[in-house]
């Protein structure tokens, strides 16, 4: 399946202007684990384009999701490694995380929304400006984006004890990546603006 294909079918199934700037932050941060991790960004960026399809219409274990996406995915030819992983995102499926990708779509999907609010309310807006003690410091806030998990984002860290947040975490509070002292944010920023511009919508107009 293409970028282009899987979108189509995205937006076919989720209107939601708020639900579409969700799945291509996750994207934007799948894409850059990818590259980090030496792994197929073009298939890690469909598993978290993709990852909540069918939240739309099935927004909860009751009403199907992920499982009626998954399916759906399934009759498109999506590679299941890829189905799997979205699978796995909800503990409830009782498919475990065991691969990388299956962990790093985990640790994305609560993590890059949380991110981002924490970016919102700086004056800049900028990704590249949010560190780790200010994603601490917010993570104690309960008021603050109170409809993040987040007991999902510490397990999506842990990752079993080496997740990739944590590494990411890890790195971006030493050195960031490759060195460069913006850390983890920018690296998101850059992808998220490259997705912006080819999809004409702004993570900055996300609802908090």
């Amino acid at each position: 399946m293409t970028r282009d294909e899987a979108w189509a079918i995205l937006t076919e199934h989720t209107k939601n202007p708020n639900l579409l700037k969700h799945m291509l932050a996750v994207e934007a941060v799948m894409r850059a684990y990818a590259r980090r991790f030496g792994e197929d960004e073009a298939a890690w960026g469909l598993a978290g384009l993709l990852h909540d399809l069918d939240y739309e219409k099935h927004p909860s274990q009751e009403a199907g999701h992920p499982i009626v996406g998954v399916g759906m995915l399934r009759e498109r030819g999506l590679d299941e490694s890829l189905c799997r992983a979205i699978l796995s995102h909800a503990d409830y499926s009782g498919v475990p995380r065991v691969s990388r990708m299956e962990k790093a779509l985990f640790a994305a999907d609560e993590l890059s929304g949380f991110v981002i609010a924490v970016a919102l309310v700086r004056p800049t807006k900028a990704l590249a400006d949010v560190d780790v003690t200010s994603v601490k410091k917010k993570m104690k806030d309960k008021a603050f984006a109170k409809g993040v998990r987040r007991e999902d984002i510490v397990k999506g860290a842990e990752g079993g004890g080496d997740g990739p947040a944590a590494r990411g975490a890890h790195r971006r509070r030493h050195h960031g990546p490759s060195g460069d002292r913006a850390g983890t944010g920018s690296e998101w920023g850059r992808e998220l603006r490259r997705l912006e511009s080819r999809e004409a919508c702004t993570w900055r107009t996300l609802e908090r």
